[in-house]
């Protein structure tokens, strides 16, 4: 019901309570000139009936009056009470409804009975609620892209990596790395193929080595020993090679691992290689490189998400999709999954429930204070009025019959 409608029956009641005390006075009117002259007992008690109605309807009008508005306009003490007295309504009714629905024996039941995982499973299970997640965080990303400042973007990036990498030292890291590579035993891959790139090269080559042997020779040797001398060196390589390729305990490939574990030690502490990769580094970082690296950089990314956000079957939406599903599936399957989400909701909820519930009551009493005296009274007014209308109408008749009652008594027994 509307304001509009409850105003209607507000008046529609207003005006039945009132037309029962004009009916009271009409009654009395006629009883007493009827008691002039006519000497009938029956008026006498119709007379006392009226006159005790009149009486208990003025009392009840007043008394409900009063609560809303000064009656007649006239400032009586004690009446416009809710107006006067708003305030403190407003911080009586914040403080009852804390202690009375916001309290944890009151409150605790219902977080218990929460069980938010299941209904969020269904709902994200479903594909057009997907689709709505996933556009509107979309439509939201991409505002966010939209409002930032690059500039001031590239800046926070220029100046996080300049911060970051201030206390970087590149030779630890670049030494550590092949120190890493080499515990892995990863660096044996790149061992094969370079032996084996350098047997095909020797193969591939075998002129040049005759022709390198040619020119290193003595002029009396003759060619054929030259050439026999280049197949051997040929053929000698390329087999020590191979067999570096093949056998993977070759003595060639501990040395080189050696080697390698040594130059990283070294690369990893010597001042010298500190000095140089601090030089390199700082070459790089350079503030117009690194401001060009950052505006490059958030360009990038900005372009890739926003085309990957702007496309309706993109791989960032089907990606959001996929794990989407999957995670609906879980919610509805896996029941720890529900036991630790539900009971982090409610724990949540509980705590900020009762650590909030002053705010509660601060906004009750906020709101009614703040309302317009008259504009409360009539909210009021609208909500209970009507049934205070009734005590108006029970004041006109449990009036009358007791100032009937009060007649008879001393007509009979005074």
């Amino acid at each position: 019901m509307n304001d509009e409608a409850k105003r209607k029956q507000l008046n529609k009641y207003k005006a039945f309570a009132t037309g029962l005390f004009l009916l009271m006075a009409v009654i009395f009117i006629v009883m007493t000139i009827l008691q002039k002259r006519m000497d009938s007992h029956w008026i006498g008690y119709v007379r006392a009936f009226s006159e005790a109605a009149m009486v208990g309807a003025l009392a009840d009008w007043f008394a409900v009056t009063a609560l809303f508005r000064h009656p007649l306009g006239l400032p009586i003490p004690h009446t416009n009470l809710i107006e006067n007295s708003k305030q403190q309504l407003g911080d009586n009714l914040g403080g009852f409804v804390v202690e009375n629905f916001l309290s944890p024996q009151n409150i605790r039941p219902y977080i218990q009975k929460l069980k938010i995982s299941t209904f969020a499973g269904e709902w994200l299970g479903k594909e057009k609620n997907q689709e709505i997640l996933i556009r509107n965080i979309s439509d939201i990303i991409l505002d966010i892209l939209n409002k930032l400042d690059d500039a001031e973007v590239s800046q926070f990036i220029s100046r996080k990596v300049s911060e970051m990498a201030g206390d970087i030292k590149l030779n630890k890291i670049v030494g550590n790395g092949i120190i890493y590579v080499t515990e892995k035993n990863d660096h044996q891959r790149m061992v094969t193929s370079l032996s084996s790139q350098i047997k095909n090269y020797i193969l591939e080559n075998s002129e040049l080595i005759k022709e390198r042997v040619r020119k290193g020779s003595y002029t009396f040797i003759p060619a054929f020993v030259d050439n026999k001398i280049a197949d051997k060196v040929t053929t000698g390589l390329s087999d020590f090679f191979a067999e570096i390729e093949e056998d993977p305990n070759h003595e060639i490939r501990d040395l080189i691992t050696k080697r390698i574990q040594e130059f990283s030690a070294n690369l990893a502490e010597d001042p010298q290689w500190e000095q140089e990769f601090t030089t390199i580094k700082n070459d790089l970082l350079q503030p117009e490189k690194l401001n060009e690296y950052s505006r490059d950089i958030w360009a990038s990314i900005k372009k890739t998400v926003t085309e990957e956000l702007q496309q309706d079957h993109s791989a960032l939406k089907t990606y959001l999709s996929k794990n989407l599903n999957e995670f609906a599936l879980n919610l509805n399957t896996n029941e720890i999954l529900q036991a630790k989400i539900d009971n982090w909701i409610r724990v949540t909820a509980y705590k900020y429930i009762l650590k909030n519930t002053h705010q509660f009551g601060n906004l009750i009493s906020s709101t009614v204070g703040n309302w317009q005296g008259k504009e409360l009274s009539e909210k009021l007014e609208l909500e209970v009025g009507k049934d205070l209308q009734f005590i108006r109408v029970n004041g006109t008749l449990v009036g009358g019959l007791v100032g009937l009652i009060i007649y008879t008594v001393a007509h009979f027994f005074l």
